[in-house]
């Protein structure tokens, strides 16, 4: 899921809602002329944000893609995971 801040054009996106995105997304053709409203209208979101949500996906990817991202540390996430789960304080 892209980094998202809040901002005027962006509102928070649920895991749901990005799922949704993607797989809107990846059905429709980047060429077709309706692709930004049929996305919008899978996620329930307006076609101006969709596309500034792209857009920071396409940023993000562009900062993987040149190793200016760390990789997660996921042993260390699995036992903060572990202990979350045993405690019962997850989200």
């Amino acid at each position: 899921m892209p980094k998202i801040q809040e901002t005027d054009s962006i509102s928070t996106w649920t895991r749901r809602e990005n799922k949704l995105f993607e797989n809107a997304l990846a059905s429709q053709d980047e060429d077709a002329p309706d692709r930004w409203q049929n996305i919008a209208k899978a996620t329930g979101k307006a076609v101006e944000e969709v596309k500034a949500y792209y857009q920071l996906l396409v940023e993000d990817l562009k900062l993987i893609e040149s190793d200016q991202v760390p990789i997660p540390n996921y042993i260390e996430h699995r036992h903060e995971r572990a202990d979350c789960l045993k405690r019962k304080e997850c989200i």
